[in-house]
């Protein structure tokens, strides 16, 4: 599998704390099957993001794990000024290696009213915005027509793979399937902060995706779409539907 969301670099935000956590959240992630991960600290108006500082942890961290597992570097971006005006100067610190696809988390509280506009605008910029945990919040999941069309122009959304065991609470549970059953779901990943409460593993996830939606489902967003935003490949995704998504007729056990 491939993690597009974690919060392994120590010390730079509110995952992990020291060296050695990080190793430890590295390892759990090999335990479980993953072989690539990207590091997606936090950049917002409480944490400041340092590429310079990531950059080089991370170097630290791969010479620790050798070839175990692959580790990329990103963001998680959230989007108030000064952030969106970097980024459209430089997408580069931001992205997934550097390339083109952002992981966007938006606030809980409050969702600009032009939006819409910005994120349009990187599209053109040649900017895909990836919408982290939308079934974690509230106010995005009251306004999924507004979504859907995000979508049509060129976002996609990426889910935590807890919510779909209940991890964060039942409401999240349910927008997961809401979202899945839309094919509103582009990526699951961890969004892992530590071993214990948010650990980096996908295990279960997978197991439910492939259950309730089918192996070739579970392939697509565990591993083909996540290696395609690590290279910075486009991914062509299906119009999101109104309808239910068609799941298979028996249940794999």
């Amino acid at each position: 599998m491939v993690d597009i969301h974690s919060h392994i670099v120590y010390g730079v935000d509110d995952g992990a704390r020291t060296l050695e956590d990080s190793l430890a959240m590295l390892n759990m992630a090999v335990d479980c099957g993953t072989t690539d991960i990207v590091a997606t600290p936090h950049s917002d108006l409480k944490y400041a993001f340092n590429p310079t500082l990531v950059r080089d942890r991370i170097a630290e961290l791969q010479g620790h794990m050798g070839d175990r597992i692959r580790i990329h570097r990103g963001c998680d971006f959230h989007l108030h000024f000064d952030n969106i005006s970097h980024c459209l100067q430089d997408r580069t610190p931001y992205t997934i290696n550097g390339k083109r696809y952002l992981m966007v988390e938006f606030a809980e509280q409050a969702i600009p009213k032009n939006i819409a506009s910005v994120l349009r605008d990187m599209d053109h910029r040649g900017i895909t915005p990836v919408v982290t945990h939308p079934e974690r919040n509230a106010l995005l999941m009251k306004r999924i027509p507004e979504m859907v069309e995000w979508v049509r122009f060129g976002c996609l959304l990426q889910v935590t793979g807890q919510s779909f065991t209940g991890r964060f609470g039942k409401s999240a549970q349910a927008h997961c399937a809401t979202l899945m059953d839309m094919n509103m779901v582009h990526f699951v990943a961890s969004d892992a902060h530590d071993t214990e409460w948010r650990p980096p593993d996908l295990r279960a996830a997978w197991k439910h995706v492939t259950v309730e939606y089918g192996a070739d489902v579970a392939r697509r967003l565990f591993v083909d779409h996540p290696r395609m935003a690590v290279a910075g490949d486009y991914i062509d995704c299906a119009d999101p539907e109104e309808t239910a998504q068609k799941r298979p007729w028996f249940k794999l056990w």
